[in-house]
């Protein structure tokens, strides 16, 4: 009887090495290019974002620290407040983005880095004789509205549906890899509690 026992154990683990399927941990998933990308450009524009916020920070405690001009100091903390917002929604925090519908769209995020682009090149006069201050300036300024430029033209050609339906995919595809490491888990725990059982 105990002889029985054994065997209908070892049959059950034969049965289960027999149908033993690669691991999923070595399960090799390919970035996909187009998000890879996507997210290089993202991060590239965020730079661009964050040095326009250098400017403007830059020329609002210049302007009120010398009194040049109040007026362009307010208008330069503003353009810093739109910038940090193009910053974070290139993060694509979903939280941020729940209530800024519009910047889940390429071309919604594209006219927002344009004005902040236009903010920071505006009253090149107030600068005076500054040419690093200016270079910089044009720097921003133009790097920004080049991305913004590139984020309408890529809204126009429906990038943007391409990119979030690729993202589903790639959380499909994880989620499913998550799953197949859970079950991989809990046969190796049956395994074990076979071999237990047979000891």
């Amino acid at each position: 009887m105990e002889r029985d026992g054994e065997g209908t154990v070892s049959s059950q683990t034969q049965r289960i090495n027999n149908g033993r399927s690669v691991s999923p941990g070595r399960v090799r998933t390919g970035s996909d290019p187009f998000l890879v990308t996507c997210r290089l450009f993202s991060f590239v524009t965020a730079l661009a974002a964050i040095l326009c916020i250098v400017v403007n920070v830059y020329s609002a405690v210049r302007s009120f620290k010398h009194g040049y001009d109040v007026f362009d100091g307010i208008f330069r903390c503003y353009a810093v407040v739109i910038a940090v917002i193009v910053v974070v929604a290139e993060t694509e925090w979903g939280f941020f983005i729940k209530f800024w519908k519009v910047l889940e769209f390429s071309a919604g995020r594209g006219m927002l880095q344009i004005f902040v682009a236009v903010m920071t090149r505006a009253y090149p006069e107030d600068y005076g004789q500054r040419n690093d201050l200016i270079l910089l300036r044009n720097i921003a300024s133009y790097f920004l509205l080049t991305c913004g430029a590139i984020y309408i033209i890529s809204g126009l050609l429906c990038f943007g549906f391409i990119k979030r339906a690729r993202q589903a995919k790639e959380v499909s595809r994880e989620q499913a890899i998550n799953d197949l490491q859970e079950l991989e888990r809990r046969r190796e725990e049956l395994e074990a509690l076979l071999i237990q059982e047979s000891a």
